[in-house]
C-alpha cells in the first residue's frame, strides 16, 4: 500500500503581489536566465507556457539532488486570484511519486506579499520520503525571485 499526503508552506516576501506574480508567471524565461546554477532550460512544448493546458519541460542544472528532468502541465490559472496549479506528468520525480500536483497562490500582505505553495502527492512506495527537498527548493526560488525584483 502506498500513501499520499499534502505539504504546504507560506513564504513572506517584500515584493508587491502583482510584481512577484508577473515574475513567477514568466519563470520559463526568467529562471534559466537568472538561476543557471539550478535550471539548465525550460522549454514550452505545448501552449504558451502560461495558460492552462500548457506543457513545459524543465531540465535542472548539474547537482540537482532528486530531479534532472520534469515535464509539467499547467492545470489551472486564475490571474485575478494570482493562483496557478500544475501537475508533473513525466520525469524523474515520478520515480518517487505516482502523482505530484502543486499550487502557488500570491496574496498581498502589508507592503509585501504572502506566497503559499501546496503540493499533493502519492508515494510510489512506502520508503519514499515526504518531498521536503522539493518544498525547500521552491522556497529558495521564491526568496531568490523576491531578491531579484528588489535589485531591478
Amino acid at each position: 500500500m502506498t500513501s499520499g499526503g499534502k505539504l504546504e508552506v507560506d513564504v513572506e516576501i517584500k515584493s508587491a503581489a502583482k510584481k512577484f506574480w508577473d515574475n513567477i508567471r514568466d519563470s520559463t524565461t526568467l529562471f534559466p536566465k537568472f538561476f543557471p546554477d539550478q535550471y539548465k532550460s525550460i522549454e514550452i512544448l505545448e501552449g504558451d507556457g502560461k495558460a492552462a493546458g500548457s506543457i513545459r519541460l524543465f531540465t535542472y542544472a548539474e547537482g540537482s539532488p532528486l530531479v534532472k528532468v520534469s515535464k509539467e502541465r499547467i492545470d489551472t490559472v486564475d490571474e485575478a486570484k494570482k493562483e496557478v496549479s500544475y501537475s508533473v506528468i513525466e520525469g524523474d520525480l515520478l520515480k518517487y511519486y505516482k502523482s505530484f500536483k502543486a499550487t502557488i497562490v500570491v496574496t498581498p500582505k502589508g507592503d509585501g506579499s504572502l506566497v503559499k505553495w501546496m503540493c499533493e502527492f502519492e508515494k510510489a512506495s512506502e520508503d519514499v520520503e515526504v518531498p521536503h527537498v522539493i518544498k525547500d527548493f521552491v522556497v529558495k526560488n521564491f526568496l531568490e525571485v523576491d531578491e531579484l525584483i528588489f535589485k531591478e
